[in-house]
């Protein structure tokens, strides 16, 4: 959700005094810390997944289904764990928006060996199992997007009701009560007030209703001259949804760069891939995910700013919701395809520039700074710029992008990372564990074959309107970077040099070429005994996504990391400005064509060789144990089935139980009968107890070897080289 400070929340009339106090103190805070860490080099590959959870209540007795306001009491039972070993758990747990939703990630960070992607459905599968176990019998933790009747009558327990016209409700919702915001922290009902008072009015969230034969229009509660629309009027709706999301820790901060640029054009089509999402307060509508409901749901602008009314007050027309697509690349090789007009306060820009940040990164955080805080606490107000970084992450964190650039913590380890955010949540672990892992070793992919998938802006933001279309993962097409000869003699010269040190996953070349390290080297052909090496801190040749510098000079993104193998390499570019990444396709080439989700994924022939295909291409040069590889390609004809349209989407399958109920009169409305038959059957799937062949294929989610632990071989390999991490605990 972001960031939670502690304290004693400011009022809107307070906040909003201090606006430009935090805007002129982050930015600098910004400067500081980029200064401190802009040559920050050789962090090695980590990486985590965080799940969003909903608490579901069923009464059997009545066939009823509602969200659970226990999350405050249920994360104080999980947080005991932590709090009495915070190195030794498995597992972390914080609040969300929702009296009724908790965020789970791993306890510690996944790192390089490729053994760690057997990891991730295993302890998946041990956050669900601890939640259950705090559970009563009636009740059911639920990796879902949307709880279906989320704002329909006595969707609560306890039951709470909705008080648009107290002046003391943070929402003033017709439809969600404020009991069912977090209450163990302030900044939920904060947010919630000061967004709709920065606004001037409730926030306003309309969807198109799926129209059947027999529905009624206008719809309840639909706006004026609007009958087809489902109105939402509140923060809830959309923060009050979950998701699937994935922070990657690059080894500098070009890399981060690049990687924030990469993968930008791949956010609507995960979108697709994993939509989740079809049914709001009780209607079936025409959208399959979330992302426009949150994006309306935090909504701030002003009628002035929303260009409804003339300049006034404002400083600015501003295009997007803070929550929503980016609005620029970082990268240089990106800064040609920003395309659409980008609104950023010029004030704040011209001091970064001033302070030596670059205008790739100045326009960033310019435009991120165009924003109100909208969360302020009376004990953050004045800090040390030099040390802390408070005032930044309140704005930083309250622009939810589908990327975001994450600069090192103060006084920390971490390193320069980015987030990776547009994924709805899966119902099974198993889709869960395929997403991440499908996504880090896309990553993999980028960095060592050197992809560009730069898509001008005006374009992603197309996608992102054409993913959430009902059926879109099998309906609609997206514009994509067609692959040139050049992009493809990279990924066959990729996989054929010998000696690639991918990330720090050594491939089997590399360790016959006489870097010193030995892989399975008994000739017993056990792969269960195969020895993968560990990432390193950088100061050798295993770079994230480069080669170890045998045959050629050594690269390291754009920046020197001293000396690799022996040998010294100068710096071409420093701090991310510059990028050893050289795009060598002709410009005549570089087109964009209209695909499909199975041809993004699985390939066209002429067209793009498919995302699958190229992971298969750069799995085949790594040491992979056979556990692992059987859970990998497990994950990826997963993916490769539901892009073909083979297997459906969630939000196709929700669909389909509502439409083929016996109860539903085709009238668009999802009784709380439908969605209690529809969510036993979902508890039933999440639990192993019901295949369903349309989502999973037959028996699909339970063939991995997902594992707890690392193989007893790798674990002695990694301690052997000083990188022993405890994955076993």
């Amino acid at each position: 959700m972001g960031l939670l400070s502690e304290g004693s929340p400011l009022s809107w009339e307070e906040t909003k005094v201090l606006a430009d106090h935090v805007r002129e103190h982050g930015v600098n805070q910004f400067i500081n810390l980029y200064h401190r860490l802009k040559d920050r080099q050789g962090d090695i590959l980590k990486w985590g997944d965080e799940v969003e959870y909903i608490i579901v209540k069923f009464d059997e007795k009545h066939k009823v289904a509602r969200v659970a306001l226990i999350a405050q009491d249920l994360l104080a039972q999980l947080n005991e764990k932590e709090m009495a070993d915070p190195k030794g758990v498995k597992s972390l747990w914080r609040p969300e928006y929702g009296a009724y939703m908790i965020e789970g990630t791993p306890g510690k960070p996944f790192g390089g060996l490729m053994a760690h992607f057997n990891l991730v459905e295993a302890n998946m599968r041990y956050r669900r199992e601890e939640v259950t176990e705090l559970l009563a019998k009636d009740e059911c933790v639920m990796s879902i997007t949307n709880f279906p009747r989320l704002g329909s009558p006595n969707f609560t327990y306890p039951l709470a009701q909705p008080r648009p016209e107290d002046p003391l409700s943070s929402a003033r919702s017709l439809y969600f009560p404020d009991e069912a915001i977090f209450p163990g922290h302030p900044r939920f009902k904060t947010l919630t007030r000061n967004i709709r008072m920065r606004r001037g009015e409730k926030v306003s969230i309309k969807l198109k209703v799926f129209k059947d034969a027999k529905t009624k229009l206008p719809v309840e509660g639909a706006p004026p001259g609007e009958p087809d629309v489902v109105l939402l009027d509140a923060m809830g709706f959309g923060m009050g949804c979950c998701c699937l999301q994935l922070t990657f820790q690059a080894c500098n901060i070009t890399e981060a760069r690049r990687l924030y640029d990469q993968l930008a054009p791949l956010c609507p089509i995960m979108l697709a891939l994993t939509a989740a999402s079809p049914i709001y307060r009780g209607y079936l509508t025409e959208s399959d995910c979330r992302w426009n409901v949150i994006s309306s749901s935090v909504d701030c602008r002003t009628e002035e700013e929303r260009g409804l009314a003339p300049l006034e007050n404002q400083k600015f027309r501003i295009a997007k919701s803070r929550y929503d697509s980016i609005d620029s690349y970082l990268s240089p090789e990106g800064a040609k395809y920003n395309d659409v007009p980008i609104t950023y306060d010029e004030q704040v820009y011209n001091r970064l520039v001033e302070g030596g940040i670059d205008h790739l990164l100045a326009q960033h955080v310019a435009h991120l700074f165009i924003r109100d805080t909208v969360s302020l606490f009376s004990e953050k107000v004045h800090q040390n710029d030099n040390e802390d970084t408070d005032h930044f992450e309140n704005i930083q964190s309250t622009n939810w992008q589908t990327m975001r650039f994450k600069p090192p913590p103060p006084n920390s380890s971490i390193g320069w990372r980015v987030e990776f955010r547009p994924c709805e949540a899966q119902i099974s672990d198993f889709e869960n564990a395929a997403i991440v892992c499908f996504v880090v070793l896309l990553t993999r992919v980028i960095l060592s074959y050197q992809l560009n998938f730069l898509t001008p802006i005006s374009k992603v933001d197309e996608n992102m309107q054409t993913a959430q279309k009902r059926d879109a993962c099998r309906a609609e097409k997206f514009w994509f970077r067609k692959s040139s000869k050049t992009t493809e003699q990279r990924a066959a010269q990729a996989q054929a040099k010998g000696g690639l040190h991918i990330n720090g996953w050594q491939t089997p070349e590399a360790a016959e070429n006489g870097n010193g390290t030995a892989t399975n080297g008994n000739g017993n052909g056990n792969e269960d005994e195969k020895e993968e090496e560990p990432l390193n801190n950088g100061t050798s040749a295993k770079m994230n996504g480069h080669e170890n510098g045998h045959s050629r000079k050594a690269q390291t993104n754009g920046t020197s990391n001293g000396t690799l193998n022996g040998g010294s390499t100068t710096s071409t570019s420093t701090n991310g400005v510059d990028s050893d990444h050289t795009d060598t396709d002709d410009e005549e080439n570089e087109l964009f064509q209209l695909l499909t989700i199975n041809e993004i994924f699985n390939g066209k022939s002429n067209v793009f060789p498919g995302l699958v295909p190229l992971i298969r291409s750069y799995l085949q040069s790594m040491e992979v144990d056979t556990d692992t590889h059987c859970t990998i390609e497990q994950y990826l004809r997963f993916i490769e089935k539901r892009a073909a349209g083979e297997l459906i989407t969630t939000a196709t399958w929700m669909r389909q139980q509502v439409l083929n109920h016996p109860d539903y009169k085709q009238d668009s409305v999802v009784t709380e009968g439908i969605n209690y038959d529809m969510l036993k059957l979902i508890q039933g799937i999440q639990e192993g107890k019901h295949v369903e062949p349309a989502l999973l294929g037959q028996g699909y989610h339970s063939k991995t070897k997902t594992k707890d632990f690392i193989p007893p071989a790798l674990q002695k390999q990694l301690a052997k080289n000083g990188c022993c991490e405890d994955n076993d605990k």
